[in-house]
């Protein structure tokens, strides 16, 4: 069903169980506690970063199946993306689950799409169960998209620091041997849009107008506001693009109350000035809301929020060739599983 634009999930898709690996220096962030686990390499005893980062989805996997009663071949599509050129790491882990996969590349916005579209497929019935995530390698990333890390380069403030982990999720439908953490009840799929901006090292910027955007969507066409949100929470804007989207927002006449909008590249490291601008990856919206946003809602400290993934297109290819940055941004209403709009609470 849609209203507008937007999909409205009728059976309850529902996220049942989820699995959160960090890296070596995620074990920083004062969300750790509530990550599964955290490497004490970023070689995770590899002999490429890239092969390290297949590790973290194969692990992340392995988590999600072992919290949960559904067995890996009840499994009927596995949808998980990543940075790296074609994918390869999320690829070879599907290689190692001989699992259905669907291999999807939206950046940092994967885990939103996914989200998204393994609700539609459990909700339509294609699907029974769906495993979805998004990872990255902070090393593997910056040799592809910037230098290699034993450069020592240089980076300007609005340089963002990429999350080395990875943030799987099941969905299904709840049953007595399946307890839903959350409820998906709609998605707003995200437009690419592009102002110019050509910076590499300025990813917030970049992708706030796809994120206001989105937002601004999915509240008009759902008749929604903030107010009918606990949380609206941005996926890897940082300190910058987060600041951005909200001045966009303001314009477009929405406004939240103190701490109502947060973002996980904000909150993935807090204030380490080590990461100049924030936190970014695919994995860093994955791992925040699979985790502590999840169990927010799980523990109905909140009852609703709004899950907004941003991600920038861009390539090494189109950046050489001088190509401005495409961005894009999902957005994925989830609720308290004891709280939905079925029961009570209306949209």
């Amino acid at each position: 069903m849609k209203q507008g634009k937007t999909w409205i999930f009728q059976h309850k898709p529902s996220i049942l169980s989820t699995g959160v690996i960090g890296g070596p220096f995620e074990k920083k962030s004062p969300y750790s506690s509530i990550f599964d686990a955290c490497k004490d390499s970023l070689w995770m005893e590899q002999d490429s970063f890239e092969k390290a980062n297949r590790i973290l989805i194969e692990d992340a996997v392995d988590t999600v199946l072992s919290k949960s009663a559904v067995l890996a071949e009840d499994i009927d599509a596995l949808l998980m993306g990543d940075l790296i050129n074609q994918i390869t790491p999320s690829s070879l882990a599907a290689r190692t689950f001989s699992t259905p996969y669907l291999g999807l590349f939206s950046a940092c916005a994967t885990s939103m799409e996914g989200l998204a579209l393994s609700a539609a497929l459990v909700d339509g019935g294609y699907c029974d169960n769906v495993l979805t995530g998004a990872s990255s390698h902070n090393a593997a990333v910056e040799k592809q998209f910037r230098y290699p890390t034993e450069y020592g380069g240089q980076k300007p403030p609005t340089a963002q620091w990429t999350v080395t982990g990875a943030g799987v999720a099941l969905i299904g439908r709840e049953s007595s041997q399946n307890k839903a953490i959350a409820h998906i009840e709609k998605a707003t799929i995200g437009k690419v849009l592009d102002k110019g901006i050509k910076d590499p090292f300025n990813m917030g910027a970049a992708m706030a107008p796809a994120a206001a955007d989105v937002i601004d969507r999915h509240f008009r066409q759902t008749n929604q506001s903030p107010e009918d949100f606990d949380l609206i929470v941005t996926g890897d804007l940082a300190w910058i693009g987060h600041s951005i989207t909200e001045d966009l927002l303001k314009e477009k006449g929405w406004h939240f109350k103190e701490e109502q909008f947060l973002d996980c590249g904000k909150l993935m490291y807090l204030d380490d000035p080590a990461v100049q601008a924030g936190a970014s990856g695919p994995a860093c919206s994955a791992m925040m809301i699979y985790s502590h946003f999840l169990k927010e809602l799980e523990k109905g400290s909140i009852k609703k929020i709004l899950a907004v993934a941003t991600g920038a297109l861009l390539s090494p290819l189109t950046f050489q060739q001088g190509e401005s940055i495409p961005c894009i941004a999902h957005a994925v209403e989830l609720v308290c599983a004891d709280n939905s709009s079925r029961h009570g609470r209306e949209s």
